[in-house]
């Protein structure tokens, strides 16, 4: 079966269906049974996609479990009410008091705080590793490592991973690997398929697609479904019906938003490139990106995020910019379908191995607005962050 093809039928069982094109939305904490054989039966089957209770989910949760599950090409989906606690709860379901975690030195940043505010109170200790490491991985592996955490591409530089190099180690040594997966969506990488244990999204990006739904998946093969179900459970993660409806809603278009994303942010990017004020460009698509091989070799395509790098700037020339926009709105997401710009004088604060030697940087998400629009609102407000330098 094609992608396009198996994406549209995902999770569209007629027990989710119930005669109707999508799955019916249903409410529910309590699940109520009319006979103690069927209550045992349910607590029986309770991981298996019965309903159980609440919190377990209902037949509208099991239908996008199902559909993500197929799209990333894993065992089983855990829902969660955002990335951020998709993250945060995928490695609390396998990290305990003396354990050893390794962490891409370019993490989003909520990551990044969870480590040093959170486990590390908890006696887990994190090392930041240089995302372009590759089998070098190997020399930071402790006693008591557990868990290697991958983002690729990076927050906000975009630096790709040599993903296979890294597994190839980390099985070496025992460990389970974790990879943040939204840029690449599922659509246009698949972690698992590259030895990947559990593949991390927000949902609440390209998946749901109309910047209106908070959401977070976790997608684990054979290997760590069933503790990763359990521990989220007990953790007490659990999205709402209507949440998993319409990020499931979403989930059939994103492929074509997702044609018209990458189209857009390449012209954009190439127009960018060229910009006399401009010093490189990130974009995991161009070749002048760190990592660009890597990408070229792993994915099958790009969306709409990527940034650029200033030759010289300051706070006031940024701010100026940021305030000249039209169509680019200032956001702390991306994946909607309207364009969203964000900037940092510099990242020097968000390294740790790597450090930030370069200008200002500013990222952008380009949606599904006109490309000559988007360039042209561009130039006017770079003709103003020149005056102010």
């Amino acid at each position: 079966m094609k992608k396009n093809t198996k994406l549209a039928s995902a999770g569209r069982k007629p027990q989710y269906t119930q005669g109707t094109v999508n799955p019916v939305v249903q409410r529910a904490s309590t699940v109520v049974f009319d006979s103690v054989a069927d209550m045992h039966e349910a607590i029986k089957e309770r991981g298996n996609r019965t309903l159980f209770y609440g919190r377990r989910g209902t037949n509208t949760h099991y239908a996008l479990q199902d559909a993500i599950t197929e799209l990333e090409n894993g065992a089983g989906c855990a829902l969660y009410p955002s990335g951020a606690a998709a993250i945060s709860q995928s490695l609390l379901s396998f990290l305990k008091s003396g354990d050893h975690l390794l962490m891409v030195d370019t993490a989003y940043e909520p990551t990044r705080d969870l480590c040093d505010k959170i486990l590390s109170g908890l006696g887990i200790t994190t090392t930041y590793y240089d995302p372009m490491i590759g089998a070098g991985i190997k020399d930071l592996i402790q006693e008591n490592t557990k868990v290697l955490f991958l983002e690729s591409p990076g927050s906000i530089t975009m630096e790709v991973q040599d993903v296979p190099a890294l597994v190839k180690e980390a099985k070496a040594h025992g460990l389970i690997t974790m990879l943040d997966n939204t840029y690449g969506n599922g659509w246009h990488y698949r972690p698992l398929e590259h030895g990947v244990d559990i593949s991390i999204q927000a949902a609440t990006k390209y998946i749901v697609g109309h910047s209106d739904v908070m959401m977070g998946v976790a997608v684990a093969n054979e290997e760590y479904w069933s503790v990763l179900r359990e521990n989220s459970y007990l953790l007490g993660q659990c999205t709402s019906a209507d949440d998993a409806y319409l990020a499931l809603r979403g989930l059939r278009t994103m492929p074509v938003r997702l044609q018209q994303h990458e189209k857009s942010a390449l012209a954009v990017a190439k127009w960018v490139e060229k910009h006399p004020l401009v010093d490189h460009v990130r974009h995991p698509a161009l070749p002048s990106n760190p990592g660009h091989e890597h990408f070229k070799r792993d994915f099958d395509g790009s969306n709409g995020l990527f940034s650029f790098v200033m030759k010289t700037g300051n706070q006031k020339a940024i701010n100026r910019f940021l305030d000249s926009l039209h169509h680019f709105k200032m956001g702390f997401s991306w994946g909607g379908f309207e364009s969203l710009v964000t900037a940092n004088r510099s990242m020097a604060a968000l390294r740790t191995t790597t450090g930030w030697e370069h200008g200002p940087i500013i990222r952008l998400h380009i949606g599904l607005e006109d490309v000559e629009d988007l360039i042209a609102d561009l130039e006017q407000a770079l003709a103003v962050y020149e005056s102010h330098l």
